[in-house]
Formats: C-alpha cells, sequence, structure tokens
C-alpha cells in the first residue's frame, strides 16, 4: 500500500491569492492586443496547485458531481486531480480526432471556421450520470456548450462547469446562464 504525501499547509490562504501570486501574463499572445494569463507555474507549484486543486473539488462536490468532465487539455490536468479528490471518475473530453471510432462528436463555432469535441461512443456509461465540467479558462463559452451537448447525447446531465479563469469580455458566462458557473479566481 502507498503512504499518502501529506497535504501542503501554509503557503497560501486561497486559489485566488495563489494564482495572483504565481499567474504569467503574457503581453500580446497568442495575437496583438490580448493580455494572455498562463496557469502554467499555478501548476507547477505544488501549494498554488493544491489550493486551486481543492477549491475545484468543493465547488464541484457543492454542484453534486458523479463523475467529472475534464476539457481538452489543461481540464484534464485539474479534472483529473479534482476527481481523485473527490472519488469520481475522469471523462477525459478530447479535441476533434484524437479519440479512436466510434465516437460522439459535437462542433462548436470559431471565430474564423469550427472545431468539435469528442467522447468514446463506448466504453464508459454516463446515462444519468450528473457531471461538473471542469476547464481552465472560460472565454466564449463554445466548448463548455459543445462538452455539455456531448454529455447530454450520451444520456447524461451536465450540472453545472467550474473553472479557474474567465475572460469577462468574450461573453462566455451570458451563454452559459442557464447552468451554475463557479470560477474561482472571482
Amino acid at each position: 500500500m502507498l503512504n499518502k504525501t501529506p497535504k501542503r499547509t501554509g503557503t497560501y490562504d486561497s486559489a485566488r491569492e495563489a494564482l495572483a501570486d504565481k499567474i504569467r501574463y503574457v503581453q500580446d499572445w497568442p495575437e496583438e492586443g490580448v493580455l494572455f494569463e498562463d496557469l502554467t507555474p499555478v501548476l507547477a507549484d505544488a501549494d498554488a496547485f493544491q489550493i486551486v486543486v481543492d477549491e475545484l473539488s468543493d465547488a464541484c462536490r457543492a454542484l453534486g458531481a458523479e463523475m467529472i468532465g475534464g476539457l481538452d487539455a489543461r481540464g484534464f490536468l485539474l479534472g483529473s486531480a479534482v476527481a481523485y479528490n473527490l472519488g469520481l471518475g475522469i471523462l477525459a473530453i478530447r479535441k476533434r480526432g484524437k479519440l479512436p471510432p466510434p465516437v460522439i462528436t459535437e462542433e462548436y463555432a470559431l471565430e474564423y471556421g469550427t472545431a468539435a469535441l469528442e467522447i468514446p461512443e463506448d466504453g464508459q456509461d454516463v446515462h444519468g450520470v450528473k457531471v461538473v465540467l471542469v476547464d481552465d479558462v472560460l472565454a466564449t463559452g463554445g466548448t463548455l456548450i459543445a462538452a455539455r451537448g456531448l454529455i447530454e447525447h450520451a444520456g447524461g446531465e451536465v450540472v453545472g462547469n467550474v473553472v479557474v479563469l474567465e475572460v469577462p469580455e468574450l461573453g462566455g458566462r451570458d451563454r452559459l446562464r442557464d447552468l451554475p458557473l463557479v470560477v474561482i479566481n472571482e
């Protein structure tokens, strides 16, 4: 049997504090006029990562999660840690072309074109399961809406969305008004 590593203590009182300390800001990336908030330093710091995951876990528990849906790609990292914390399974919601067939596909609009998310058509049963979607950033809301469509197509029920950061000027919150939304950096 593995010995569990003890919980870290003391560096941060809240995820918001950890995020304020560790987020790396990159001006004009990925394009001119955008201030990119890089979570990599947050994920790399054990204390910051732990308090972020703990607060994401608290939000998912409060929403009644029976399974976590982690969105490609940082939602995998965060969602897996949350699922482990809560003793739940994780459904990896992948970008198009990353899973072998058969898959369920949901397309969504981008500024110039479309993209798609996929989940396996078989191999896991989400029918009747309450799923909370976990991702790093809420921007336009397109990926969370597409992920919800996938879960519902497979017979599951999305009961909420939990993210670390939000880009308010992109309007994603307005597109998700019919479900609870938790942004831990608020």
